[in-house]
């Protein structure tokens, strides 16, 4: 035999090597991946406990792991399953031709509120791309927004910058008087909010190259005048547009843009007045603010006496300036407090302890000025980052010793005891509670009522016991919307667009109504002008006409 295999070989016939023995075929995956794939399950469920983890992050995790888990099993079936080459590498091979035709073909154009990207075609232009100028009627008369009413809602959050009124009272049967649509229409990009006065909304939004504050007339919707500038702030996790919500002060209105730029314009016209360059006025520019504060600058101007209030900032090693306050008429820099980076949150005036002062949640802190020369009465740590873990939600005075305050990312909510003594040494005492697993707000703020705080916590309305911290429910999927209480009810508005009316009872949670206003992702804060709701989103906006009690 071995003589014939050599006489083959001689006559250059090929000649079988020896006979390699098969590869063992696998038809499942080994243990060990299976071990890998079952941590991989522990760790979502773990993420997705009620109270241990934020919403967006268990959303990054289960992203994250579940292409990790696909990608594991892909791999172990093309190079180690041990199956024909064509069984073993077709799944493989059309998934990533399918992958990246999806990517070549499509972008994410925002995220929502809970970090679920929100996908469309490559070359789809934003909504406010295709808006045109806003429409303003030639030689429209002048807006009498130096005239006031009662039911005037003239900056970020209400009269008193609380979320809540006692003016009216609406009827509670939605079903027997449903709100009426007196307009809807598209509207720029943006997350501003809308402020009335006299009848006539004024909001910041975003068409195109120009960051606008507009003008319209709160019943019909009709646009009476529009300002514009250059500049455009726009990032996939944060969106397009400004994010501050204009204040109307004696006829002027103050808007301060994404970029830093504060307006002061004459409410007749929307003339130019003057304006500020908040960013140079701290040293900073606009590439570098992006660094650091990274969503854009969010904060409503706050006016009190003869004085305009924002936040300041700085460069991303400092030095900084927590606020900055200037003339409401001229303009002029009359002082500068604090050294704090900023946040997304605007300032506030309460009386604490007897002593009118500002107050902010800057980055990291929250701190207590005084108003006529922007000296830091107080300070206390208040964990938070402008590039991750931002503080957003706005401090809440609770009677004339305390503060209220809360944030997302796992951050929780406090109640802050503020006193001083004989000297003037102030203190900022956390011991009245602090816990990390209750109204966890993110970029929404809350309504306090009757002993009671009612805020959206990872998107859930939640109620909890304004002295002891207690939850006393927590129900109602709502998403990262707003809310906005009108006596003992509540109007909650959720990232979906809707409205919800809930009562604000600590005993149960109890809807009582609910309707789409607009549609899109809506962050942007209510507007009540008596009993006249204003939504909008960077899409649309509207107007509901909201039925009262005896009418």
């Amino acid at each position: 035999m071995s003589n014939e295999l050599e006489s083959h070989a001689s006559a250059g016939v090929d000649v079988p090597s020896a006979a390699k023995p098969p590869r063992p075929r696998r038809l499942w995956p080994p243990t060990t991946i299976w071990i890998f794939l079952l941590v991989l399950v522990g760790v979502n469920v773990w993420t997705h406990l009620p109270n241990f983890f934020d919403h967006a992050v268990a959303n990054i995790m289960l992203m994250a792991s579940t292409f990790i888990a696909v990608a594991t099993i892909l791999i172990w079936l093309a190079f180690f399953s041990g199956y024909r080459l064509a069984i073993r590498r077709t799944p493989l091979t059309v998934a990533l031709a399918l992958g990246g035709l999806w990517i070549a073909t499509h972008r994410i154009d925002h995220f929502s509120g809970e970090l679920e990207p929100v996908w469309v075609v490559r070359w789809a232009k934003h909504p406010d791309e295709m808006l045109a100028k806003v429409p303003v009627a030639a030689g429209a008369p002048s807006v009498p927004l130096d005239q006031t009413t009662d039911d005037d809602f003239p900056q970020f959050l209400g009269p008193t910058r609380t979320a809540g009124t006692d003016r009216i009272s609406l009827a509670r049967d939605w079903a027997k008087q449903p709100p009426r649509q007196l307009w809807k229409q598209p509207i720029g990009a943006g997350h501003s909010g809308f402020v009335v006065v006299n009848g006539f909304a004024v909001t910041m939004e975003q068409r195109g190259p120009e960051e606008l504050v507009t003008c319209y007339d709160a019943l019909t919707g009709a646009a009476k005048w529009s300002h514009g500038i250059q500049a455009r702030h726009q990032t996939p996790m944060g969106g397009i547009g400004p994010r501050s919500t204009p204040t109307i002060n004696e006829g002027r209105v103050y808007a301060l843009g994404a970029t830093g730029i504060l307006r002061c314009l004459n409410g007749s016209d929307g003339k130019l007045l003057w304006s500020r360059d908040i960013l140079a006025e701290c040293n900073t520019t606009v590439e570098e603010d992006l660094n650091n504060v990274y969503w854009g600058r969010a904060a409503s101007p706050l006016v009190v006496d003869n004085l305009v209030i924002v936040p300041g900032g700085g460069p991303g090693t400092g030095p900084w300036i927590s606020l900055l306050a200037f003339d409401k008429v001229s303009g002029k820099l009359v002082w500068q407090g604090g050294d704090e980076q900023v946040s997304y949150s605007s300032p506030a005036v309460a009386v604490l302890g007897g002593v009118r002062q500002i107050l902010i949640v800057n980055e990291s802190s929250i701190t207590g000025h005084d108003p006529l020369t922007g000296k830091v009465l107080w300070r206390h740590d208040f964990e938070g980052s402008s590039k991750r873990s931002a503080n957003n939600s706005q401090v809440v005075p609770v009677g004339d010793d305390r503060l209220f305050v809360s944030k997302g990312y796992t951050g929780g909510a406090a109640l802050f005891h503020i006193s001083h003594d004989d000297n003037g040494n102030w203190k900022a005492d956390p011991n009245s509670w602090m816990k990390t697993n209750i109204l966890k707000t993110k970029f929404t703020n809350v309504a306090v009522y009757n002993g009671s705080v009612y805020g959206l916590s990872d998107g859930i309305l939640e109620c909890a016991d304004l002295t002891t911290g207690t939850r006393r429910w927590k129900q109602g999927h709502f998403g990262h919307g707003q809310i906005f209480r009108v006596g003992d009810l509540l109007l909650v508005e959720s990232e979906q667009g809707e409205i919800a009316l809930v009562e604000a009872s600590p005993e149960a949670f109890v809807e009582l109504g609910r309707f789409e206003a607009i549609e899109g992702q809506t962050w942007n804060t209510l507007c009540l002008w008596g009993r006249h709701l204003l939504v909008r989103n960077s899409e649309q906006a509207a107007c509901y006409e909201l039925p009262l009690v005896n009418h």
